[in-house]
């Protein structure tokens, strides 16, 4: 079964850093390209960042990010981070990692590009 499992949710202050997994299992995440989304409360999902593979690693973030969040992959354990750094209360909301099955060395925004999705972590913002 092809699974995607997110982690590293929880609590933190303003200004300080989370690091969020996304840990598949059934296939084999550095063959694709990998999203991330997150869903305030009240609001739509939309896209925060995605990795996918040309030669070597490419990212693509939301502006509202760029600069402070950092996508990254270890195939070896079969994982995508994303380092949350300068974190902000706008930040707050779950957040789904994805799987596009379709591509990997293409970067997609949409979320009716990606095929597998997990089931979310929060995160929560404090002042």
């Amino acid at each position: 079964e092809m699974q995607l499992v997110e982690s590293g949710g929880g609590l933190v202050q303003g200004g300080g850093s989370l690091r969020l997994s996304c840990t598949a299992s059934g296939f084999s995440l550095g063959d694709y390209t990998i999203g991330w989304f997150r869903q305030a409360p009240g609001k739509e999902r939309d896209w925060v960042s995605c990795t996918g593979i040309s030669g070597t690693e490419i990212t693509y973030y939301q502006d509202s990010v760029k600069g402070r969040f950092t996508i990254s992959r270890d195939n070896a354990k079969n994982t995508v981070y994303l380092q949350m750094n300068n974190v902000k209360p706008e930040d707050a909301a779950v957040y789904y990692c994805a799987a596009d099955l379709h591509r990997s060395s293409s970067l997609a925004t949409p979320e009716h590009e990606y095929d597998y999705w997990g089931q979310g972590t929060q995160v929560t913002v404090s002042s």
